[in-house]
């Protein structure tokens, strides 16, 4: 009796919850919570945009290249474009020219005949008067040349203690060996990619979501079965209690009979249990708080299995839709694509370079300290010569990876295969329990009827009427999971097939 006024009290203070502290939740809202709250949807799709992005990173190795580049330096010494000695030799370019003529003009006096000195030196004209003659206009230009020579010395003075140097350069692919074409479609391969482990995701979070959708429901049934189970032999117990009173009945049965009594109390309590914490998971893929009253729009169903599938999946349909096999299909697509991209390791690269580059000094109008610049195009060949089988080794080993790809996506479409056919006979073998169930269910129906009728008619004992109200607790349990079976049935069948939609 005590644990009737447990249950009777919390059954009132469900009643008594406000209604905003309940909600109600259909199958498709609790999938749409689901997908807009389950955190591994959110990665899909950040994963998305980043493929996308990386896509459109790849597009623009097609386009012109525009780099700017400038640069300073400070070195300790000087470009020289004359030597020492060159330096020397012209800042005193008029004094050697004296130097060098008196010289000349000793030489040639030593060479003239001594008559002809000595002619010379009666009409008065000696060597050394020829010598000053000849030195003194010398003399006066020693100065001017040198000057000139220092002049020469001065315009050579480079002052390249400070360097500056600035370039803007274009470079244009033409030609890259096929490595920026795999590259893109590379990068289109790997957007579908994300595509395809977004929309697997998706399925699975579905798929979880109707699995906890369906237990809840079960579970609420199976609570629903065992109040009206306990109400039974509630009320068996009561009838027994007062038949014992009267002397009609053993006390003996009346312990059998309160036994049965606190074993569906217990089987109650453990069904309530189980129903919060299948609640609060369903809660958790919804992202709701766990605490809150949930309500699903099936809890009073009388007909969980009314939509029916049929079992009519084949294995192409699901080997065309199931995205775990457009992934591995994108793998196989990847490592076909990393091939290409290093057998262009081995081809040659062209390029057209242009640009302009400016530094200070320049020499492009003599030697002159300020900035100045020129145009330039060209073009850049790379042509590898030989490295040694480098290139040769990894293509080998891509195409390895690509035979690896190829099997583990045909053992996987012979695994789907399997998984098809497996849930088409679990649909069709679902399908017959349920009939089988609802046969059962009647006869149960029938069966407890007529025992309560006999045991009110006193020709009936109560172990009689205990059993066939075990008989049916357990039809209308296997009908409940029957039903649930049903649906988790066409769930598995639909993500089988890979047409989980919502």
């Amino acid at each position: 009796m005590r644990m009737k006024r447990i249950i009777a009290i919390c059954l009132l203070a469900g009643g008594m919850l406000p209604v905003a502290a309940q909600r109600l939740l259909s199958l498709d809202s609790c999938r749409a919570l689901a997908l807009r709250n389950n955190k591994q949807l959110a990665v899909a799709r950040v994963k998305q945009d980043v493929a996308a992005n990386l896509r459109r990173s790849a597009r623009t190795k097609y386009l012109p290249r525009v780099t700017a580049l400038a640069g300073y330096e400070y070195t300790s010494r000087q470009i020289s474009l004359l030597s020492d000695d060159q330096k020397s030799t012209l800042s005193n370019l008029g004094t050697n020219a004296v130097a060098g003529a008196s010289s000349h003009v000793t030489d040639l006096l030593g060479s003239l005949p001594a008559n002809l000195l000595q002619a010379l030196g009666q009409a008065g004209v000696t060597a050394e008067g020829i010598q000053q003659l000849v030195a003194s206009p010398l003399t006066e230009a020693a100065g001017g040349l040198n000057a000139v020579g220092q002049g020469i010395v001065d315009a050579f003075h480079t002052n390249t203690h400070h360097l500056f140097a600035g370039a803007v350069v274009v470079t244009q692919p033409v030609y890259m060996g096929g490595s920026i074409t795999a590259m893109n479609r590379m990068a289109d391969i790997s957007e579908q990619m994300t595509e395809n482990s977004a929309e697997a995701k998706r399925q699975t979070t579905l798929y979880n979501i109707d699995q906890a959708y369906w237990t809840v429901v079960s579970l609420k049934h199976k609570q629903k079965l065992a109040q009206s189970y306990l109400k039974l032999v509630q009320k068996l117990d009561d009838d027994v209690q007062a038949m014992i009173r009267e002397g009609v009945a053993t006390r003996s049965e009346g312990l059998s009979v309160s036994v049965k009594v606190n074993e569906a109390e217990m089987s109650l309590t453990r069904v309530d249990d189980g129903l919060q914490l299948a609640k609060m998971y369903l809660a958790q893929l919804c992202g709701l708080p766990l605490d809150g009253q949930l309500t699903l729009a099936d809890e009073d169903a009388e007909n969980l299995s009314e939509v029916s599938l049929t079992a009519q999946g084949n294995a192409e349909d699901a080997i065309a839709n199931r995205p775990e096999l457009k992934m591995l299909q994108n793998t196989v697509d990847l490592s076909k694509q990393a091939t290409s991209l290093l057998r262009a390791g081995n081809l040659p690269q062209v390029a057209l370079v242009g640009g302009y580059a400016v530094t200070n000094p320049n020499v492009y109008n003599g030697f002159q300290n300020k900035f100045a610049g020129v145009w330039n195009i060209g073009v850049m060949v790379r042509v590898p010569v030989w490295n040694w089988g480098d290139v040769g080794y990894k293509v080998r080993a891509a195409k390895g990876a690509t035979a690896i790809a190829t099997l583990e996506l045909s053992e996987a479409q012979e695994k789907i295969e399997l998984q098809v056919s497996q849930s088409n006979h679990q649909l069709t073998e679902a399908n017959k329990r349920l009939a089988l169930a609802k046969a059962s269910t009647r006869r149960a129906d029938e069966n407890l009827r007529t025992a309560n009728l006999g045991f009110s008619e006193g020709v009936i004992q109560s172990t009689t009427v205990m059993e066939a109200q075990t008989a049916w607790l357990q039809a209308q349990s296997q009908m409940i999971d029957a039903e649930i079976d049903v649906r988790l049935s066409q769930v598995n069948l639909q993500r089988s097939l890979g047409v989980l939609q919502y």
